[in-house]
Protein backbone atom coordinates (compact mmCIF):
# COMPACT_ATOMS: atom_id res chain seq x y z
CA UNK A 1 0.00 0.00 0.00
CA UNK A 2 1.40 3.52 -1.21
CA UNK A 3 0.18 6.73 0.22
CA UNK A 4 0.62 10.30 -1.56
CA UNK A 5 4.24 11.74 -0.86
CA UNK A 6 3.55 15.12 1.36
CA UNK A 7 6.07 18.11 1.82
CA UNK A 8 5.87 19.44 5.33
CA UNK A 9 7.48 23.01 6.42
CA UNK A 10 9.37 22.87 9.50
CA UNK A 11 9.86 26.84 9.42
CA UNK A 12 13.51 25.63 9.29
CA UNK A 13 13.97 23.20 6.70
CA UNK A 14 11.35 21.53 3.90
CA UNK A 15 11.20 18.12 4.97
CA UNK A 16 9.82 15.24 1.95
CA UNK A 17 7.43 12.80 3.53
CA UNK A 18 7.36 10.06 1.03
CA UNK A 19 5.11 7.20 1.11
CA UNK A 20 5.21 4.27 2.96
CA UNK A 21 6.46 1.14 0.18
CA UNK A 22 5.03 -2.42 1.92
CA UNK A 23 7.55 -4.23 -0.49
CA UNK A 24 9.64 -2.23 -2.44
CA UNK A 25 11.10 -5.45 -4.12
CA UNK A 26 7.55 -5.45 -6.10
CA UNK A 27 7.37 -2.00 -7.56
CA UNK A 28 7.20 -1.98 -10.99
CA UNK A 29 10.42 -0.33 -13.27
CA UNK A 30 7.67 2.58 -13.81
CA UNK A 31 6.43 3.55 -10.66
CA UNK A 32 9.97 2.88 -9.16
CA UNK A 33 11.52 5.80 -11.66
CA UNK A 34 8.52 8.35 -9.99
CA UNK A 35 9.55 7.03 -6.61
CA UNK A 36 12.99 7.30 -6.76
CA UNK A 37 12.69 11.05 -7.15
CA UNK A 38 10.75 11.13 -4.24
CA UNK A 39 13.32 8.98 -2.06
CA UNK A 40 16.14 11.27 -3.46
CA UNK A 41 14.48 14.04 -1.83
CA UNK A 42 14.16 12.43 1.18
CA UNK A 43 18.03 11.58 1.54
CA UNK A 44 18.66 15.59 0.20
CA UNK A 45 17.53 16.37 3.79
CA UNK A 46 18.22 13.51 5.97
CA UNK A 47 21.22 13.04 7.98
CA UNK A 48 23.50 10.20 6.57
CA UNK A 49 23.64 6.87 9.22
CA UNK A 50 20.14 7.77 10.96
CA UNK A 51 17.94 5.10 10.53
CA UNK A 52 15.70 7.75 8.36
CA UNK A 53 18.38 7.59 5.53
CA UNK A 54 19.03 3.87 6.07
CA UNK A 55 15.18 3.24 5.54
CA UNK A 56 15.25 5.43 2.73
CA UNK A 57 18.67 4.09 1.01
CA UNK A 58 17.58 0.51 1.37
CA UNK A 59 13.95 1.09 -0.08
CA UNK A 60 15.49 2.81 -3.18
CA UNK A 61 18.15 -0.21 -3.52
CA UNK A 62 14.73 -2.55 -3.46
CA UNK A 63 12.73 -0.86 -5.78
CA UNK A 64 15.38 -0.48 -8.49
CA UNK A 65 16.89 -4.00 -8.28
CA UNK A 66 15.24 -4.67 -12.02
CA UNK A 67 18.02 -2.55 -13.37
CA UNK A 68 20.29 -4.77 -12.16
CA UNK A 69 18.28 -7.78 -12.99
CA UNK A 70 18.39 -5.55 -16.63
CA UNK A 71 22.03 -5.39 -16.75
CA UNK A 72 22.63 -8.51 -15.94
CA UNK A 73 20.57 -10.02 -18.54
CA UNK A 74 23.34 -9.19 -21.48
CA UNK A 75 25.32 -11.77 -19.72
CA UNK A 76 22.69 -14.79 -20.15
CA UNK A 77 25.43 -17.00 -21.97
CA UNK A 78 27.70 -17.14 -18.70
CA UNK A 79 25.41 -19.88 -17.45
CA UNK A 80 22.89 -19.86 -14.45
CA UNK A 81 25.95 -20.61 -11.81
CA UNK A 82 27.55 -17.23 -12.52
CA UNK A 83 24.34 -15.33 -12.77
CA UNK A 84 23.97 -15.10 -9.61
CA UNK A 85 27.45 -13.71 -8.75
CA UNK A 86 27.13 -10.94 -11.95
CA UNK A 87 23.93 -9.89 -10.07
CA UNK A 88 25.39 -9.71 -6.50
CA UNK A 89 28.07 -7.62 -8.42
CA UNK A 90 25.78 -5.10 -10.64
CA UNK A 91 23.74 -4.72 -6.74
CA UNK A 92 27.07 -3.52 -5.98
CA UNK A 93 26.85 -0.96 -9.13
CA UNK A 94 23.24 0.17 -8.17
CA UNK A 95 24.62 0.89 -4.65
CA UNK A 96 27.49 3.29 -5.81
CA UNK A 97 25.13 4.62 -8.59
CA UNK A 98 22.64 5.39 -5.24
CA UNK A 99 25.59 7.25 -2.97
CA UNK A 100 27.07 9.06 -5.74
CA UNK A 101 23.25 10.30 -7.63
CA UNK A 102 21.61 14.00 -7.34
CA UNK A 103 18.55 15.04 -8.61
CA UNK A 104 20.23 18.42 -9.37
CA UNK A 105 22.28 16.38 -12.45
CA UNK A 106 18.85 16.53 -14.29
CA UNK A 107 18.84 13.09 -15.57
CA UNK A 108 16.98 10.05 -15.02
CA UNK A 109 18.49 7.85 -12.46
CA UNK A 110 18.16 4.81 -14.92
CA UNK A 111 20.14 6.56 -17.16
CA UNK A 112 22.92 7.20 -14.44
CA UNK A 113 22.77 3.76 -12.59
CA UNK A 114 23.05 1.35 -15.76
CA UNK A 115 26.41 2.81 -16.38
CA UNK A 116 27.90 1.82 -12.93
CA UNK A 117 26.13 -1.66 -12.49
CA UNK A 118 27.34 -2.64 -16.36
CA UNK A 119 30.65 -1.52 -15.75
CA UNK A 120 31.07 -3.30 -12.07
CA UNK A 121 30.14 -6.36 -13.92
CA UNK A 122 32.52 -5.94 -16.60
CA UNK A 123 35.34 -5.18 -13.99
CA UNK A 124 34.32 -8.48 -12.15
CA UNK A 125 34.64 -10.48 -15.45
CA UNK A 126 37.87 -8.39 -16.20
CA UNK A 127 39.54 -8.83 -12.64
CA UNK A 128 38.15 -12.84 -12.32
CA UNK A 129 37.98 -13.94 -15.95
CA UNK A 130 41.49 -14.14 -16.35
CA UNK A 131 43.05 -17.91 -14.67
CA UNK A 132 46.03 -15.78 -14.28
CA UNK A 133 46.45 -11.76 -14.24
CA UNK A 134 48.05 -9.55 -16.84
CA UNK A 135 47.54 -6.18 -17.13
CA UNK A 136 44.71 -4.45 -18.62
CA UNK A 137 46.27 -2.96 -21.96
CA UNK A 138 47.52 -6.60 -22.86
CA UNK A 139 43.96 -7.83 -21.92
CA UNK A 140 42.30 -5.38 -24.44
CA UNK A 141 45.05 -6.84 -27.01
CA UNK A 142 44.03 -9.99 -26.36
CA UNK A 143 40.52 -8.61 -28.09
CA UNK A 144 41.72 -6.71 -30.76
CA UNK A 145 44.24 -9.73 -31.58
CA UNK A 146 40.99 -12.27 -32.05
CA UNK A 147 39.09 -9.72 -34.04
CA UNK A 148 42.41 -8.82 -36.51
CA UNK A 149 43.12 -13.02 -36.76
CA UNK A 150 39.63 -13.70 -37.64
CA UNK A 151 39.03 -10.61 -40.20
CA UNK A 152 42.92 -11.66 -41.63
CA UNK A 153 42.15 -15.20 -41.71
CA UNK A 154 38.68 -15.39 -43.44
CA UNK A 155 40.15 -12.69 -46.06
CA UNK A 156 43.50 -14.85 -46.45
CA UNK A 157 41.90 -18.25 -46.07
CA UNK A 158 45.04 -18.96 -43.57
CA UNK A 159 46.47 -18.04 -40.19
CA UNK A 160 48.21 -14.38 -40.12
CA UNK A 161 51.87 -13.72 -39.53
CA UNK A 162 52.55 -11.42 -36.84
CA UNK A 163 54.08 -9.14 -39.08
CA UNK A 164 50.79 -9.20 -41.01
CA UNK A 165 48.53 -8.89 -37.65
CA UNK A 166 51.02 -6.33 -36.55
CA UNK A 167 50.12 -3.82 -40.06
CA UNK A 168 46.35 -4.10 -38.75
CA UNK A 169 46.17 -3.58 -35.70
CA UNK A 170 49.30 -0.57 -35.62
CA UNK A 171 51.41 -2.47 -33.63
CA UNK A 172 54.73 -3.62 -33.32
CA UNK A 173 55.52 -7.41 -33.79
CA UNK A 174 56.91 -7.47 -30.66
CA UNK A 175 53.63 -6.34 -28.59
CA UNK A 176 51.26 -8.77 -31.14
CA UNK A 177 53.83 -11.79 -29.38
CA UNK A 178 53.38 -10.27 -26.37
CA UNK A 179 49.79 -10.29 -26.68
CA UNK A 180 49.55 -13.83 -27.90
CA UNK A 181 51.61 -15.13 -24.94
CA UNK A 182 49.40 -13.18 -22.97
CA UNK A 183 46.15 -14.92 -24.46
CA UNK A 184 47.66 -18.12 -22.64
CA UNK A 185 46.63 -16.57 -19.66
CA UNK A 186 43.15 -16.38 -19.99
CA UNK A 187 41.89 -20.02 -19.03
CA UNK A 188 44.24 -22.95 -17.65
CA UNK A 189 43.34 -26.27 -17.19
CA UNK A 190 43.53 -28.43 -14.07
CA UNK A 191 46.58 -31.01 -13.45
CA UNK A 192 44.51 -33.54 -13.00
CA UNK A 193 42.26 -32.93 -16.63
CA UNK A 194 42.34 -36.18 -18.24
CA UNK A 195 44.23 -36.73 -20.83
CA UNK A 196 43.67 -40.24 -23.59
CA UNK A 197 46.61 -41.58 -24.94
CA UNK A 198 46.58 -44.78 -27.66
CA UNK A 199 49.24 -46.24 -25.57
CA UNK A 200 48.53 -45.73 -21.93
CA UNK A 201 44.97 -45.07 -22.15
CA UNK A 202 43.62 -42.60 -20.10
CA UNK A 203 46.69 -39.98 -18.03
CA UNK A 204 46.26 -36.67 -16.92
CA UNK A 205 47.77 -33.85 -17.99
CA UNK A 206 50.30 -33.78 -14.47
CA UNK A 207 51.78 -36.87 -16.16
CA UNK A 208 53.20 -34.95 -19.24
CA UNK A 209 54.57 -32.37 -17.12
CA UNK A 210 58.37 -32.43 -16.11
CA UNK A 211 59.30 -31.39 -12.96
CA UNK A 212 63.31 -29.43 -12.56
CA UNK A 213 66.18 -31.30 -11.32
CA UNK A 214 67.42 -29.75 -8.56
CA UNK A 215 70.85 -31.51 -9.30
CA UNK A 216 71.56 -29.30 -12.73
CA UNK A 217 72.08 -26.12 -10.68
CA UNK A 218 75.09 -27.46 -9.39
CA UNK A 219 76.56 -28.79 -13.02
CA UNK A 220 78.27 -24.77 -13.14
CA UNK A 221 79.50 -25.28 -9.12
CA UNK A 222 81.29 -28.68 -10.26
CA UNK A 223 82.93 -27.23 -13.09
CA UNK A 224 84.15 -24.30 -10.99
CA UNK A 225 85.20 -26.45 -8.41
CA UNK A 226 86.96 -29.69 -9.90
CA UNK A 227 90.49 -27.59 -10.42
CA UNK A 228 90.38 -26.34 -6.70
CA UNK A 229 90.03 -29.95 -5.80
CA UNK A 230 93.09 -31.01 -7.70
CA UNK A 231 94.93 -28.08 -6.25
CA UNK A 232 94.36 -29.78 -3.12
CA UNK A 233 97.10 -32.30 -1.65
CA UNK A 234 96.38 -35.98 -1.54
CA UNK A 235 95.74 -35.94 2.10
CA UNK A 236 93.46 -32.89 1.46
CA UNK A 237 91.70 -35.23 -1.16
CA UNK A 238 91.33 -38.23 0.88
CA UNK A 239 89.74 -36.32 3.69
CA UNK A 240 86.81 -34.78 1.12
CA UNK A 241 86.58 -37.96 -0.13
CA UNK A 242 85.69 -39.95 3.51
CA UNK A 243 84.02 -37.10 4.83
CA UNK A 244 81.79 -36.58 1.80
CA UNK A 245 81.51 -39.14 -0.52
CA UNK A 246 81.95 -41.95 1.95
CA UNK A 247 80.32 -40.06 5.19
CA UNK A 248 82.46 -40.76 7.47
CA UNK A 249 82.58 -38.88 11.26
CA UNK A 250 85.47 -36.85 12.11
CA UNK A 251 86.30 -39.54 14.55
CA UNK A 252 86.27 -42.36 11.88
CA UNK A 253 88.65 -40.35 9.63
CA UNK A 254 90.98 -39.23 12.40
CA UNK A 255 90.91 -43.01 13.57
CA UNK A 256 92.16 -43.52 10.32
CA UNK A 257 94.80 -40.93 10.01
CA UNK A 258 95.94 -41.39 13.38
CA UNK A 259 94.91 -37.65 14.94
CA UNK A 260 91.98 -36.62 16.90
CA UNK A 261 88.97 -35.29 15.80
CA UNK A 262 89.22 -32.31 17.11
CA UNK A 263 92.72 -31.86 14.53
CA UNK A 264 90.47 -33.37 11.72
CA UNK A 265 87.76 -30.63 12.51
CA UNK A 266 90.61 -27.90 11.70
CA UNK A 267 92.33 -29.79 8.80
CA UNK A 268 87.97 -29.77 7.15
CA UNK A 269 87.60 -26.06 8.16
CA UNK A 270 90.60 -25.03 6.75
CA UNK A 271 90.31 -26.84 3.45
CA UNK A 272 86.90 -25.80 2.78
CA UNK A 273 87.57 -22.15 3.32
CA UNK A 274 90.38 -22.36 0.53
CA UNK A 275 87.34 -24.06 -1.89
CA UNK A 276 84.85 -21.44 -0.91
CA UNK A 277 87.58 -18.55 -1.38
CA UNK A 278 88.69 -20.08 -4.47
CA UNK A 279 84.94 -20.27 -5.81
CA UNK A 280 84.19 -16.47 -4.95
CA UNK A 281 87.12 -15.58 -6.58
CA UNK A 282 86.10 -16.35 -9.80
Amino acid sequence: MMTAAAVRNTGRQTVVEVPEVADPSAVAPKDARELSRLFFDRLAVLEEGTPEYQHARNTLIEMNMSLVRYAAGRFRSRGPEEMEDIVQVGMIGLIKAIDRFKLSREVEFTSFAVPYIVGEIKRFFRDTSWAVHVPRRLQEARVQLARATEELRSRMGRTPTAKELAELMSLTEDEVIEARLASNGYSASSLDAAINSSEDGESVLADFIGVEDATLGLVEDFNSLAPLIAALSERERQILHWRFVEELTQAEIGARLGCSQMHVSRLLSRTLTRLREGLLAQ
